[in-house]
């Protein structure tokens, strides 16, 4: 049985089915054991199309992993992205969207329509009645609120989870984009996700020097040096995103700057590694936003989350070690 210091970490990348810059990828590389997309059938070939030389680096050290919606949002995953989607549309979260003169693409397959047809089909009719949804064009993907098609995608970035089981791996959801971790705050936040106790997010702390403008095979080398004292740094942010929220107010303002300082300074060490590497100022941030679920409210997301900590290895007696959470990568809020 793994244990969390000895799993992988894959990094897995939403919303988008590829990321907007490379640069971003390289830094994110290093605090993790991998990147992974979902990317749909049809559109397999974008990530080497848009990206070719980061694409072919990672692939050939087989740190890049390409999961198919076809496949991967199978009829556990749509049944579960159904049921809490149907949950936030019976809690009238969405009824006052303000109106959207383009709507964005969601591939059907996302939406589990290999999953479970039936099941996707019902929520594209309930989505299309309020207007939310238009009918598919290309009979690939479908028109979709903007904020709709990322609420979507939040919901899979943690019911795809349990997919990391069948990697022998942690997949953890991790972003470039502000908004989608706060929309993830805000999801854990409403009591239509049950939560044992508050989100917790850390703040975006200089942790890196911005490594995007050197080769990817020299950020690879410095990669393979440093990778312990990185994923250090990326585990001790998710455990204590867990210890604390479980806690209640008072243990929490008690327990937050000691946390907050612990991982100041372990930020502080990866500043001095990658400055006397790279001559350059750190002005890289990584932080994490998260809450432990409720595992016994029966909602379809803790189930999701249940099931992740049963094929990752957690025991089913113990308390829930993985709540919903969401890493966020970027220029440092410090320096921004």
């Amino acid at each position: 049985m793994n244990t969390e210091a000895t799993r992988k970490e894959i990094a897995y990348y939403y919303p988008n089915p590829m990321w907007d810059r490379g640069d971003w990828v390289k830094n994110l590389i290093l605090f993790f054991d991998g990147v992974a997309l979902l990317v749909p059938e049809y559109i397999k070939e974008k990530p080497r199309m848009l990206d070719p030389a980061i694409v072919a680096g990672l692939e050939q050290h087989r740190l890049l992993h390409i999961l198919e919606p076809e496949t991967v949002v199978d009829a556990t995953a749509t049944a579960q992205l159904a049921g809490a989607m149907r949950e936030i549309i019976e809690s009238g979260k969405l009824d006052n969207l303000p109106p959207e003169s383009t709507f964005d693409q969601l591939s059907m397959s996302r939406l589990g329509y290999c999953g479970d047809e039936s099941l996707a089909m019902e929520l594209f009719k309930e989505l299309s009645e309020r207007g939310l949804a238009r009918a598919t064009e290309d009979g690939k993907s479908i028109p979709m609120h903007p904020k709709v098609r990322s609420l979507v995608l939040v919901l899979l970035s943690q019911i795809l989870r349990s997919y990391g089981s069948k990697m022998d791996a942690e997949l953890s959801p991790v972003t470039d984009r502000p908004r989608i971790v706060a929309a993830l705050g805000e999801l854990l936040s409403h009591r239509v996700i049950p939560t044992t106790g508050s989100v917790v997010t850390f703040d975006m702390s200089t942790v890196s020097v911005d490594v995007g403008s050197f080769p990817i095979d020299e950020v690879l080398d410095f990669r393979q040096e440093n990778l312990v004292a990185y994923r250090r740094y990326t585990l001790s942010a998710r455990r204590f995103a867990q210890e604390l929220s479980k806690m209640n107010d008072m243990e929490r303002a008690d327990a937050f700057d000691l946390r907050q300082a612990e991982l100041d300074d372990l930020a502080s060490d990866l500043c001095k590694k990658g400055r006397k590497a790279w001559k350059k100022p750190a002005a890289l941030g990584l932080s994490l936003t998260g809450a432990a679920v409720s595992l016994a409210a029966g909602h379809p997301l803790a189930a999701a989350l249940s099931l992740s900590s049963s094929l990752l290895g957690y025991a089913a007696s113990a308390k829930p070690e993985m709540g919903a959470y969401s890493y966020l990568l970027g220029a440092s809020a410090r320096f921004s």
